[in-house]
């Protein structure tokens, strides 16, 4: 790892392995297993592979280990696992860490797919979950005890944009003698300082705005050494849920331009908030970079930017939202986010669909609730298309 370095060098260079050929690009080694010299060369990988050494692509491959190596060296981490989804890494992150008996704290809101895994799955296998409002820190003192192994939470969290102040709940749980497992998908490797505030695990899906032109599924854990290699990589690598060759190098080809796509899609999402705030068909608009947000300072202090995402509430509920959704020309409708390409997603009905009306109720998903993913279209236009369509 290079610290010097700035971080649209490493997003370049960092972890960059050459073969004998000198290719320029990345390499794609579309293999799932490795030759040998001799068998007592496979016995001593066996028992203690080198920096360079490989076994089996489900344990690592140099392609991989070339994207582990970047997304570690620009989150300021020690190591990284690359995974199969986003959710490949939540679910990891948490299950090779937890056992029965163990305590977990995590805030309530959450994306759907995460609320499964630790109210259905965690819970079914003994370890215990207490849910509480992640904006609230006292909830957090009263939660955390001294046997509590581990906090989860969305930085930014999905769909209402709600900050956790990473810093805050991270003294609060290391006093406690708890790891800090962070969801920093909304805030992007490029605004996050996780590391920086406290964060022992942050999480990514590589889906979003780290591939970002909607190719392909893949996670990431990022940690200290102990943590990928000693707890999660033995259960990443026995139940397989690792990331392919082919996947390892869209995403390193991704990152070269992330920093550049991220900025401009905050900027441009900090245009659309602005041009949106007020208008007479929406109940509220929400976006960290406002100034009006209740958690404004807090997402300047956290991240410096106020993300890639606006969300608002058409005010005449699902049969308006559906109407506007119908009218856009340029945004997409669907579920991902982190696109070149403007998404709008109607939460209550796809995303955060499957959750109890009295869930939703209490997280904020009203019927008429849009999120939007700004994406790298001209914000002129994408805000004419918005306007457009709420006349509709």
């Amino acid at each position: 790892m290079t610290n010097d370095w700035k971080t649209r060098t490493k997003l370049v260079h960092e972890g960059s392995r050459r073969s004998q050929y000198g290719e320029m690009a990345e390499a794609i080694f579309l293999t799932q297993g490795f030759v040998y010299p001799t068998a007592e060369a496979a016995e001593a990988r066996f028992v203690q592979p080198g920096k360079d050494e490989f076994i089996y692509a489900r344990y690592g491959n140099p392609t991989t280990r070339m994207f582990e190596e970047r997304i570690a060296g620009l989150e300021g981490t020690e190591d990284a696992f690359a995974t199969a989804s986003g959710m490949a890494a939540v679910s990891g992150a948490l299950t090779s860490l937890l056992r029965a008996g163990d305590h977990v704290v995590s805030a309530r809101a959450l994306f759907g797919s995460c609320l499964y895994v630790l109210e259905e799955v965690l819970t079914r296998f003994g370890v215990r979950v207490t849910f509480v409002d992640g904006a609230d820190l006292d909830q957090w003192r009263a939660a955390v005890t001294p046997g509590t192994k581990a906090v989860f939470f969305e930085s930014m969290s999905n769909p209402t944009l709600e900050m956790v102040d990473i810093r805050a709940v991270s003294e609060i749980a290391h006093a406690a003698g708890a790891l800090v497992i962070v969801d920093n998908v909304f805030a992007t490797p490029i605004f996050s300082r996780a590391v920086d505030q406290g964060a022992d695990v942050i999480v990514y899906s590589t889906t979003k705005h780290i591939d970002g032109q909607g190719r392909a599924l893949g996670g990431v854990v990022c940690g200290t050494q102990a943590f990928i290699r000693k707890v999660l990589e033995p259960y990443m690598k026995h139940t397989g849920a690792s990331m392919s060759p082919f996947t390892a190098w869209i995403m390193l080809n991704g990152m070269a331009t992330l920093d550049l796509r991220c900025r401009a899609m905050a900027e441009a999402a900090l245009q659309i908030a602005r041009a949106l705030d007020g208008h007479p068909a929406l109940a509220r608009v929400i976006y960290p970079g406002l100034e009006s947000h209740p958690q404004h300072a807090l997402a300047m202090a956290q991240m410096g930017a106020g993300g890639t995402l606006v969300t608002f509430d058409i005010a005449d509920g699902k049969e308006a939202a559906f109407r506007f959704l119908n009218a856009l020309q340029i945004a997409k409708i669907s579920n991902n986010l982190g696109d070149a390409k403007t998404i709008a997603t109607h939460p209550a009905t796809t995303t955060h669909q499957r959750l109890p009306q009295d869930q939703k109720d209490a997280l904020g998903i009203t019927p008429g609730l849009i999120r939007l993913s700004v994406g790298l279209e001209d914000a002129g236009d994408l805000i004419a298309d918005l306007l457009g369509a709420l006349e509709a």
